[in-house]
């Protein structure tokens, strides 16, 4: 037990343990090994937390654009150290399963991101012209909010730990960021990253507690009268738990949440190029990732030949452990709730086309599933796993009023060779990022994106978002009559 790695908190620059100690374990769950020992952050910690960020916020609002670039830069260089690359490696897959293109993926994407970061402060500006008032200017100019509560799933847990804090901190706020309980050690590499950049102490704060405390923690940082905004991404479940919480406060959020992605195949698409980006887009990460392909939408002259294409790929893909392409649910409770989900579906006319509705602990193998309707949960929720629902259509109307048919509108497919369907189709489609001829997991500019509205979440991680524009008025010197007084 002495060599499992513990993960302390980072709170006002200081990695410590939690305050009275307390620890929780967490556990691979595919092996049921305890990977992880965390300290599991009290009240008082959190408290903490709060405090330096408001310390520091001063500070850092008032630091050069360049500073705050800086160390965005700094990070990426850092990251590009192999001990970093083996830290996050190591945790990313004894804490979540994750497979070895996923590291991949998350190291790429995450120093693309930190060097995009640092080039936002060239888009820190204002504008003025000329009042109303005769003579008058006015100067519009946007400013740091605050203290930013950043509460980040473990599925991207590079990617999505920074951008919880990376546009909020180059606008000039202050950061307290809560990782997942399931990945606490793999998103603290983040902390350790600025840490070692030099960022001054209070501007970034890393908190994590146990999955009995986590509630109560996150209540209690949402309450905080010095928390200004929200971000969360996660389950539509969780974010309405957060956005009624928040608005006992008249807190705003910005939510990414779930989604339930469309492939829509019109009759002239290639079928087969189709099948390979829906197959990837289905099946990576198994199915966990908010922009997973779940509905394939077809139309009806073509559907044989998906069909046909679509099992002989998904057949190909076996869920497991270690060396594997599809790793294991994060969680038994989450395979367990995805087959309830397949076993209601086929209980209720649903037609399993690839998988037999079961699993093995953590493990969902891959399923295509037909005969699913509205109504269904499974067509309804979001499975987060290993699964696609094949639904065929005659025209193009009926394919875009199914792929509208859910309260989600996170990210869409369409799959066509003409240039004026792929136009039509993919403007009736409502969905924050729809694909032409391409994998809905995908998204031009992952930083800024996000739900229409619904369970997708609402609000962008932009510039807008995590500052506040205020106007001053520079009054005349020889101003017009004052009301009343003259």
């Amino acid at each position: 037990m002495a060599d499992i790695p513990f993960t302390p908190l980072y709170i006002d620059g200081r990695h410590r343990p939690a305050n009275p100690p307390a620890t929780f374990d967490v556990r691979n769950a595919y092996s049921g090994d305890v990977v992880t020992r965390a300290a599991s952050a009290s009240a008082q910690d959190c408290n903490d937390a709060v405090e330096a960020a408001v310390r520091a916020f001063p500070a850092w609002e008032r630091s050069s654009y360049a500073e705050r670039r800086d160390y965005f830069l700094k990070a990426s260089e850092l990251l590009k150290a192999e001990k970093y690359r083996k830290k996050f490696k190591e945790a990313f897959q004894q804490e979540t399963c994750g497979v070895d293109y996923l590291v991949d993926l998350n190291l790429h994407i995450t120093d693309s991101m930190l060097r995009w970061t640092a080039s936002l402060v060239t888009e820190l500006k204002g504008e003025t012209f000329p009042s109303v008032i005769p003579g008058g200017q006015v100067v519009i100019h946007r400013r740091a909010q605050g203290v930013i509560l950043g509460i980040a799933p473990w599925n991207s847990p590079l990617i999505l730990t920074l951008r919880a804090m990376a546009i909020p901190m180059i606008c000039g706020n202050t950061v307290v960021l809560k990782s997942s309980e399931v990945s606490p050690r793999t998103q603290y590499v983040i902390a350790e990253l600025f840490h070692e950049a030099g960022l001054p102490a209070g501007v970034l704060n890393f908190v994590h507690a146990s999955k009995d405390d986590v509630a109560a923690r996150t209540f209690q940082l949402i309450a905080h009268p010095a928390v200004k905004k929200i971000n969360f991404t996660g389950s539509d479940r969780v974010g309405r738990i957060l956005a009624q919480e928040a608005a006992k406060y008249l807190k705003p959020c910005v939510f990414e949440l779930g989604g339930k992605s469309p492939a829509v195949v019109l009759e002239d698409a290639d079928i087969e190029r189709a099948a390979r980006a829906i197959t990837s887009s289905t099946l990576v990460h198994s199915g966990q990732i908010c922009m997973s392909t779940e509905r394939v939408i077809v139309q009806r002259k073509v559907a044989p030949q998906l069909r046909e294409a679509l099992v002989k790929r998904f057949s190909q893909y076996r869920s497991g452990g270690p060396g594997e392409d599809l790793s294991a649910q994060f969680a038994e409770g989450s395979a367990e709730n995805i087959v309830s989900m397949l076993q209601e579906a086929k209980d209720n006319g649903a037609t399993f086309l690839v998988g037999d509705g079961t699993r093995a602990g953590a493990n969902v193998h891959p399923h295509l599933v037909s005969g699913v309707k509205p109504g269904m949960r499974l067509w309804e929720c979001e499975s987060f796993g290993p699964i696609a629902i094949l639904t065929e259509v005659d025209t193009v109307d009926e394919a875009v009023e199914l792929a509208n048919a859910t309260n989600y509108s996170l990210a869409g497919a369409v799959w066509t060779k003409d240039v004026n369907s792929a136009m039509d189709v993919s403007m009736r489609i409502r969905a924050g990022c729809v694909n032409v001829n391409g994998p809905t997991f995908h998204v031009e500019d992952a930083r800024e994106h996000g739900g229409l509205s619904g369970a997708s979440g609402y609000g962008l991680f932009s510039m807008t978002d995590f500052t506040d524009q205020r106007i001053v008025v520079i009054h005349p010197a020889n101003p017009p009559p004052y009301m009343l007084v003259g």
